[in-house]
């Protein structure tokens, strides 16, 4: 009898096998290791190259694609590891989430590499090798328009500890240091491993190979040399109050904790802060439901009596009594009181009521929204966190805080929101002077989650030209300049507050006006190529069915 597992490879083709799995590892260990808090410098322009040694190799759809599965899932453990959270704390769902996504990410990776075959069987393996970039940043933006949107991992956030070379975003956006780097590594692998017999083609190669690090670089070099920061500036108090995030949740003594937050809040003021930032989910209630009159009642007045600006993370909620008002996506209390419930961020004034609102548009799958959910209601019962925060409604608008009584207009996005770089750009757009992120990292520890996420929010600040301000309930806090450079920052875990004084810019960007120049550019080409593709497989099955007959 045959065994069913009998290899029939030979002794060669089993140790070439072997060499090109350690390729594949060394690839994938250089990527997670080019993302921040590691700052390895250069290594992402060298990251690609044993990867593009085995890909060019292979020819066959399936060999391609296992082989970037295996490259890519040892990048996203390196780099997503902390997703689980692995505290002692961890709600268990959370910690499934984070094993499934370490399985799931690398299959994204299989989109370029699939038009990557597409190209070479139906034009020729350099066009597919020189396209490649490409089909990354049409992966890397489609990836952020799916429900099960997680693009952390674009590739040109690796870049943001370069600063002189990231200035050029302010261009071409985070999409185009993706292209740049990618380009980088495979002029050099043309180089490197591929003979170029014509003299011309080798020094074409070089000089664009120059240029793709020199015109980044000096670009950056004259930017952060002659880039006039705005003398209208603004002092901003941002408020951290390291609570523990799984602990908040309970029922408590909410008093205790407003009494933290004016307390700090009050430090900042006495050193002249004029706007003060509370992080995300500040206090775990629906404050603005009228249930927390007294607590809503103290907010106010210190915000009367200090003269100043409040920007807080809060959940909010709305409660339908007629059925016919309540909107399509309304959930309904056990006692079937129709409601809708939002990760928000309030912004109260003085001398007025009104609280202005935004809520969160791009939820984390999962941790916030279920995907499907709308589809399949069912989901949302079985999938859910022990913190009973894995059902927020999706908002719908994007809001710049703008005071009838003041000229400041604030552009605020929560937490997963600031990975989102045409979305962060939207804001802008709508006159924001300056952006604020509200976010709590503390659910992954001192992992590496919360320092690249703030590593990334430096990017936005240079894409378009603002200051950025980060409140995050157990760090980082910081202040980021428009030139992408962190000015003062907290430590994790601590439980403090810093005044900061940002500036208010107001030219929008190139890449401001256009953020999604690049991502458009690259769905073009590759709706073309998979039209060449298509009709390539016409073809041949056309011509096999005139070789029968």
């Amino acid at each position: 009898m045959i065994s069913l597992f009998k290899s029939y490879k030979t002794t060669e083709e089993k140790r070439q096998n072997k060499k090109e799995l350690l390729l594949g590892l060394f690839s994938g260990i250089m990527l997670g290791i080019s993302f921040p808090p590691v700052p390895f410098f250069g290594i992402v322009f060298l990251a690609f190259l044993p990867y593009l040694f085995v890909l060019v190799r292979r020819d066959s759809l399936a060999s391609i694609n296992r082989f970037t599965y295996f490259t890519a899932f040892w990048f996203n453990l390196i780099a997503l590891y902390w997703v689980g959270s692995w505290t002692e704390e961890a709600d268990p769902f959370l910690m499934i989430s984070g094993v499934a996504l370490i399985f799931f990410n690398p299959l994204l990776f299989l989109i370029p590499s699939t038009l990557y075959y597409i190209t070479k069987k139906y034009l020729s393996g350099l066009a597919a090798l020189l396209l490649l970039p490409v089909f990354f940043v049409f992966y890397e933006y489609i990836y952020t328009v799916s429900d099960f949107r997680f693009p952390w991992l674009t590739l040109g956030n690796s870049l943001a500890y370069y600063n002189s070379f990231i200035q050029i975003a302010d261009i071409i956006g985070v999409y185009g240091l993706t292209l740049l780097l990618l380009y980088i590594n495979i002029l050099i692998f043309i180089l490197l491993g591929r003979k170029l017999s014509n003299k011309w083609a080798k020094l074409i190669c070089i000089f664009t190979l120059i240029n793709l690090f020199a015109v980044p670089i000096i670009y950056g070099l004259y930017k952060t040399n002659n880039f006039k920061v705005s003398k209208e500036k603004v002092k901003i108090g941002l408020i951290q109050p390291n609570l523990n995030p799984w602990k908040k949740w309970e029922a408590g003594d909410l008093n205790e904790q407003l009494d933290l937050y004016l307390s700090l809040s009050k430090s900042a003021v006495d050193e002249g802060a004029e706007v003060i930032v509370w992080p995300e989910s500040a206090l775990p209630v629906y404050l603005m439901t009228g249930s927390y009159k007294k607590q809503v009642e103290r907010i106010k007045r210190f915000i009367d009596s200090n003269r100043i600006y409040l920007v807080t993370g809060m959940p909010d909620a709305t409660f339908f009594f007629d059925e016919n008002t309540a909107p399509e996506d309304a959930k309904k209390t056990e006692s079937g009181t129709l409601y809708t419930s939002y990760n928000s961020i309030l912004y109260f004034q003085p001398d007025t009521e009104e609280v202005i609102k935004y809520a969160k548009i791009k939820l984390v799958p999962f941790g916030e929204k279920v995907p499907l959910v709308e589809h399949i209601p069912l989901l949302g019962d079985i999938i859910k966190w022990n913190v009973g925060i894995s059902s927020w409604n999706t908002g719908r608008e994007i809001v710049v805080f703008n005071s009838s009584n003041s000229n400041l207009k604030i552009g605020g996005v929560i937490c997963i929101e600031s990975i989102y770089p045409d979305f962060c750009a939207q804001f802008v757009q709508k006159g924001a002077e300056i952006l604020v992120i509200v976010t709590n990292d503390s659910w992954y520890g001192n992992s590496s989650g919360p320092y690249q996420h703030k590593e990334f929010a430096s990017l936005r600040a240079v894409e378009n030209r603002r200051s950025l301000v980060r409140a995050a309930n157990g760090g980082i806090s910081c202040l980021i300049d428009p030139l992408g450079r962190t000015i003062e920052m907290t430590q994790m875990f601590e439980r403090t507050y810093i005044v900061v004084e940002a500036s208010l810019e107001n030219p929008k960007t190139f890449y401001t006006k256009y953020p999604l120049l690049l991502p458009n550019t690259a769905l073009s080409i590759t709706i073309i190529i998979m039209l060449i593709g298509t009709a390539g497989k016409i073809y041949e099955l056309t011509n096999k069915k005139k070789s029968k007959t």
